[in-house]
């Protein structure tokens, strides 16, 4: 099973602080991995859920453990073809990430195979066998996730 903390949050989602790199790397060092986003705009690479708010560099990005979420069709373009794992989504169930994980949108049926994403906003909820069940869990919850 696969622990994967949602733009750095652990234990509940925090907007000022998600996707910032030193956010990134506290749930990376605390053993889980972590789903970020990121863009590249201005020949620079960035981190920010709706726009690029934190300027980070190439480097950062092959820090072990992350989920690299292309923002832009440009950082897609940039990350295509390197050992990164990468992926671009926005509101179909299902994506797949250059590792070959499928990643699941909320509310999307779950298996042995796909990562549960977001769990803690579907209704009805995902029982626990499911989530027992899933190749991993991204989460703004995962610490307690991790924990159950």
């Amino acid at each position: 099973m696969k622990y994967i903390s949602h733009r750095g949050n652990l234990m509940g989602p925090f907007p000022l602080l998600e996707n910032r790199p030193d956010y990134i790397l506290n749930a990376l060092n605390s053993d889980f991995e972590c789903e970020c986003d990121v863009w590249f705009k201005d020949d620079k690479w960035w981190l920010g859920h709706d726009s690029p708010q934190y300027e980070t560099n190439y480097n950062f990005l092959f820090t072990p453990g992350l989920w690299i979420h292309a923002k832009n069709i440009e950082a897609l373009e940039k990350l295509h073809g390197t050992e990164l794992n990468y992926f671009w989504h926005e509101n179909d169930k299902y994506t797949l990430t250059s590792h070959g994980y499928i990643w699941a949108y909320p509310g999307s049926p779950i298996s042995d195979k796909t990562i549960c994403v977001m769990p803690e906003n579907v209704v009805p909820q995902y029982t626990q066998e499911e989530k027992i069940n899933a190749r991993g869990i991204c989460s703004d919850y995962v610490l307690i996730e991790k924990l159950k």
